[in-house]
């Protein structure tokens, strides 16, 4: 297991970005909870949950909790099968195989073989190593599995192999209630939605004239409206549904120009071959950017795409939560987003962008943001305030201290 060790960060830095009673009862928390030995453990450096636990871990350690992190090494071929079981428990039809489970298992075995003992708590996330609590055999330890996707119509056969898995667990985190599959037994369940650090490169403060020149830098005219999506590639984030629709916006605002933006990670190896192909749709169209951490795309870049873009777009087919759309909303971009998972948990239809379920409809909403700037950006400060309520990083602090301390209240 790797162990990753983060910079250090304080609580107190979030002054003056959410409330003071927000910070009050994460310290008290903190101080009820001092000494306690907590492990996250994840499957990879790059993506939604990696980003979270850099900032959240070391919080955690400012506040008292003697909190570590670490990832699960696995090969291509375990990630092929942890990918299928991803896409397969947000619905798509699978065939679990027995090679499938020799795969799935001999990775999460030789893990749990070298998992640090003395935690008294380990929050494993999502699928991947979720095997572990198994494994690891008797241990005194509390274990919770935070599930970051949307499992409310999984795959039969895989969710009936990973069930009695998670039922092992004492807890079980979920985005929304409506994601808990049916015939879960076993795990106090916690609701807790993800949250974007307000501090991190990705998010926070950039003067307009770097995020204009940054962009430039990449090919695009800032002085010209463009859209941008900014999401893995793959298919349940529908990058061609996103083209299609542009291509239809451009026909009455042939200024416009797309930016697809994305990280390839090397835990998702099914994301090369959509990749490829939506290169393919942009070698005719010189303003249709596809850009990653391929062509030089950090964090600090899509910080500044997403200041610099005229509306963000998120047009996900099923969609486990989607931190790029409060992203989006932080730096005061009205969002067109998928009516999906837990996108309409952070846009209000018409009040902080809309949401949409179609090519057509999708089209449609952003050629109205694009003939209305005054509205659009109205929308974006609507967005920007409900970032700030719900979806800034120390209420999740909070929500994770909460359940730890519940969890180890029932031992």
């Amino acid at each position: 297991m790797l162990q990753v060790l983060r910079r250090g960060k304080q609580l107190a830095d979030y002054r003056g970005l959410v409330r003071e009673e927000l910070l009050e009862e994460i310290r008290a928390l903190g101080r009820e909870l001092t000494g306690v030995r907590v492990l996250e453990l994840n499957a990879g450096l790059r993506g939604g949950v990696a980003e979270m636990l850099l900032s959240l871990v070391p919080l955690l350690r400012d506040v008292g909790v003697q909190a570590d992190w670490g990832v699960l090494p696995g090969d291509e071929e375990f990630f092929q099968v942890t990918k299928s079981f991803h896409n397969a428990l947000q619905g798509r039809e699978y065939s679990l195989t027995a090679r499938d489970r020799r795969i799935y298992l001999q990775t999460n075995r030789r893990l749990a073989k070298r998992l640090p003992s003395g935690y008294e708590v380990v929050i494993v996330h999502d699928p991947q190593p979720a095997a572990v609590r198994h494994l690891a055999g008797p241990r005194r330890a509390r274990w919770i599995w935070r599930c970051h996707i949307d499992t409310s119509r999984p795959e039969p056969s895989v969710w009936e192999f990973l069930r009695p898995l998670i039922e092992e667990y004492d807890a079980a985190i979920f985005t929304l209630p409506s994601y808990v599959p049916s015939g879960l037994a076993g795990p106090a369940l916690f609701f807790i939605p993800p949250a974007i650090d307000p501090l991190s490169a990705k998010n926070r403060p950039l003067p307009s004239e770097i995020c204009r020149q940054l962009v430039g830098e990449f090919g695009l005219d800032p002085d010209r409206p463009f859209l941008l999506q900014v999401s893995r590639f793959d298919p349940w984030k529908d990058p061609l549904g996103v083209i299609r629709a542009y291509r239809q916006v451009k026909k009455q605002r042939p200024e416009v120009q797309l930016a697809l933006v994305g990280s390839m990670a090397y835990d998702d190896p099914e994301a090369w071959g959509l990749y490829q192909e939506v290169r393919r749709e942009a070698e005719r169209d010189p303003d249709l950017y596809v850009l990653s951490n391929l062509e030089g795309v950090g964090t600090l870049e899509v910080n500044a795409f997403q200041r610099t873009c005229t509306v963000a777009i998120q047009k996900s087919l099923r969609e486990g939560f989607g931190l790029t759309v409060s992203e989006a909303l932080w730096k005061g971009k009205p969002v067109v987003a998928g009516r999906t998972g837990g996108i309409p948990a952070q846009v209000e239809d018409g009040v902080h962008g809309f949401l949409v379920e179609s090519v057509e409809e999708c089209s449609t909403r952003l050629l109205e943001l694009l003939a209305s700037p005054d509205e659009a950006a109205a929308m974006g400060a609507r967005g920007h305030e409900r970032v700030r309520e719900h979806f800034l990083l120390p209420r999740l602090l909070r929500d994770e201290l909460r359940a730890i301390k519940a969890v180890l209240t029932e031992s």
